[in-house]
């Protein structure tokens, strides 16, 4: 494994500028959108304050469902995608900053901090005007697929990275990217070569997740026909009944009969979740079925009478967890008796 210092020199102004990998140059705003959005996806762009001169470059280059970019605005630009929807993005300043807001994390990165904006959080950001960034771009459902073979559950809430990203610090994303730029520099046929690119993906994607913790970070593989244990399944019945009372993890430990560490160690290893985590998702069922079966109610009083005092919180949990809004959902023409 090379040592921090020889990657952390040569992952340097020369990473990815080879001439053949420039996709444009560009003092036009407009232009400059379009191009860019034709590599990652429509977006606002616009010059901080208006008098500036904007010096773009872009070098770029596709390698199956993982792109490589790098980009540079010569100027202070606010950028606003939305949701990236299709694709993970990884932001990696090789000089200047960027102030980035995405979901409910906020950062600014820099040469040091990257940034993992994940698909389904909207996200702006504002580039200061010297920001030279390097930029990884993982099409969605690689990642997650490969995050369902690791926990064994292909139903599970869209991956949320963490936000701020010490990248210098991986020894294995930094020894990824510089193999990724020389194989960038050769000029190698991808199309050609589809079962190398295929092994890219799969380099790309698991250093990815093996470097960043993400929200399904501590989820294992759930055990296969095994029978779970009977103070586990004792407090999931208990919590399937009692679901809209008010419960504290106490309570279940007292009525399990074993110590709070053992119950919350015994539902992570059999349910993957914690049993309040478990409890909050038995709600959020709950109420997602109120809201079907009664198109008349609001948002606010379902949430309540589910135990969510919260309401922005109770919005981001439940779009999480069925992918779409309280209040989609709301609007959705009940179901036809039968």
């Amino acid at each position: 494994m090379p040592n921090a210092q020889f990657t952390s020199q040569a992952l340097s102004g020369t990473l990815l500028d080879a001439p053949h990998l420039q996709l444009f140059a560009s003092r036009d705003l407009v232009q400059t959108r379009m191009l860019v959005g034709q590599v990652m996806k429509p977006h606002r762009l616009e010059i901080h304050g208006g008098s500036q001169q904007l010096a773009s470059r872009m070098h770029h280059m596709t390698l199956g469902g993982v792109a490589l970019s790098r980009l540079k605005y010569g100027a202070e630009v606010d950028i606003e995608p939305g949701c990236l929807e299709d694709f993970f993005l990884i932001q990696m300043p090789l000089a200047g900053h960027a102030s980035i807001e995405s979901g409910s994390q906020r950062i600014v990165s820099n040469a040091n901090l990257a940034a993992v904006i994940s698909p389904s959080d909207s996200t702006v950001m504002r580039w200061s005007a010297d920001a030279d960034q390097l930029m990884v771009r993982i099409d969605r459902q690689l990642i997650e697929r490969a995050v369902s073979a690791q926990t064994g559950r292909a139903d599970q809430e869209p991956v949320r990275f963490e936000l701020d990203f010490g990248w210098r610090e991986s020894n294995a994303w930094r020894c990824m990217l510089l193999y990724l730029s020389t194989f960038a520099a050769n000029e190698i046929d991808v199309v050609k070569y589809r079962l190398l690119v295929a092994n890219i993906e799969q380099l790309v994607v698991s250093t990815l997740i093996a470097s960043q913790p993400h929200n399904m970070s501590e989820l294992k593989r759930p055990r296969r026909m095994a029978v779970l244990p009977r103070h586990v399944r004792k407090v999931e019945d208990f919590l399937r009944e009692h679901a809209h009372e008010p419960i504290c993890a106490d309570q279940l430990a007292q009525l399990a009969g074993v110590s709070m560490r053992s119950l919350y160690a015994g539902f992570r290893e059999y349910c993957g979740i914690s049993p309040l985590q478990y409890l909050r998702n038995l709600r959020l069922d709950g109420a997602r079925q109120t809201l079907l079966a009664e198109p008349d109610s609001n948002v606010t009083s379902v949430a309540m009478r589910w135990g969510f005092s919260h309401m922005g919180r109770f919005s981001i949990e439940y779009k999480q967890r069925f992918g779409e809004s309280p209040s989609q959902c709301l609007r959705k023409p009940p179901a036809p008796r039968r």
